[in-house]
């Protein structure tokens, strides 16, 4: 049977700051479908605010209308369909935005972060199995990433959960679905980041504080760690960076370039700027490597001084979901948390009830806030 619940439903982006004011998130009932064969009921407990959310609602990135924005959360599950056996009711859950359809060339070798037929579904505005399961009388909602958390339930593809342990809090275990893969995952998994390496990290958001965890677990001997919010590169150095640069007057990378000697082995752009990007770029030194994982407007331009990329022998890698295949590496990240060698939930630094999403999307576009947790039922 249908059920009705209350969410967040954007349906018109682009709208003016102070989003406070504008409110292109309103709180609205919607119905759902029970969940599918393959699928599962969760009742969301804490999702935590991304940029990549921001892009949904400012209109940076592109998706079909109306939608329920939210993608990195955790909860507890409340129905499964028949055919679900890895998890159950009662089970506390990861939810994941790049859901693994197990079978497509990608996932059988290993890669699931590329898989295909998730990402066509993703980008489609449904599930794994094809179409919505969100709608208001005749008009469908989509699904935002494939879970659209920002609301008290969400019903989601078997393919986009991992269960967790009972003794993490839920709203740590959110952290793990986006900042933790995406920020740690790209340092430890697509960079490779070995003991004694040197870094250089660019942006301080929840990716790029993940990002500078990680590296302080990979053994990173040295952690560079550009901003242009000296609030940030305060907060960056209570988690690990052994340097900071701000972006001012002087540009950063002459910074990071004068702090290390030359250049770092390793630079990560985390903030989602071309700016950002062109910093890493030039603080590695000859025969470093560069990786992107922010999301850059997809109509900004951008040119490269192939000769120069030549001579210098850098090696530039794009990072999705930080190579992270999430039924391997979220549990070996939150062993690693359990252990207290991994203290992800640093980066939170604030609580909101649902009500307050606009308000939320205020204080990350203000650069206010690391990682917010929306408590749907708080």
């Amino acid at each position: 049977m249908t059920f009705q619940f209350q969410a967040a439903v954007l349906r018109q982006s682009g709208m003016p700051r102070p989003y406070q004011e504008s409110k292109p998130l309103q709180l609205e009932e919607i119905t759902a479908q029970p969940p599918g064969e393959s699928e599962v009921l969760v009742k969301v407990m804490a999702a935590s605010l991304c940029r990549s959310d921001l892009s949904v609602v400012n209109g940076v990135r592109a998706w079909p209308m109306p939608i329920v924005p939210g993608h990195e959360a955790s909860g507890v599950v409340e129905e499964v369909g028949s055919s679900v056996k890895s998890v159950k009711a009662g089970d506390h859950v990861v939810l994941v935005y790049q859901p693994q359809c197990g079978v497509c060339p990608d996932c059988v070798s290993g890669d699931a972060h590329l898989c295909g037929p998730g990402l066509m579904a993703n980008r489609s505005g449904g599930l794994l199995a094809g179409g919505t399961r969100l709608y208001q009388g005749e008009v469908n909602i989509h699904h935002h990433m494939g879970l659209s958390a920002f609301a008290e339930y969400a019903v989601v593809s078997e393919h986009s959960v991992v269960p967790m342990p009972k003794d993490i809090p839920l709203d740590v275990g959110a952290l793990f679905g986006c900042a933790v893969m995406c920020g740690a995952g790209t340092v430890l998994n697509t960079g490779a980041v070995r003991p004694g390496d040197t870094v250089a990290i660019v942006g301080v958001g929840g990716v790029g504080s993940s990002a500078i965890l990680g590296a302080k677990l990979a053994g990173a001997s040295e952690i560079f760690v550009a901003d242009k919010d000296p609030r940030k590169l305060d907060f960056a150095k209570t988690i690990g960076a052994t340097h900071v640069a701000l972006e001012d007057d002087t540009p950063a990378v002459e910074k990071i370039l004068e702090l290390s000697g030359g250049g770092t082995d390793y630079a990560f752009e985390t903030a989602g700027t071309i700016g950002a990007f062109e910093t890493a770029y030039s603080s590695v030194k000859r025969g470093g490597t560069v990786v992107s994982l922010g999301l850059v407007d997809p109509k900004t331009p951008f040119s490269l001084d192939v000769a120069g990329l030549v001579t210098s022998a850098k090696t530039i890698k794009g990072s999705y979901v930080g190579s992270c295949n999430p039924l391997v590496h979220i549990p070996r990240y939150m062993s690693l948390y359990q252990q207290g060698k991994f203290s992800v939930d640093q980066l939170i630094s604030h609580h909101l009830p649902l009500a307050e999403i606009n308000k939320a999307l205020d204080q990350m576009a203000d650069n206010d806030a690391v990682r917010q947790i929306i408590q749907p039922w708080a």
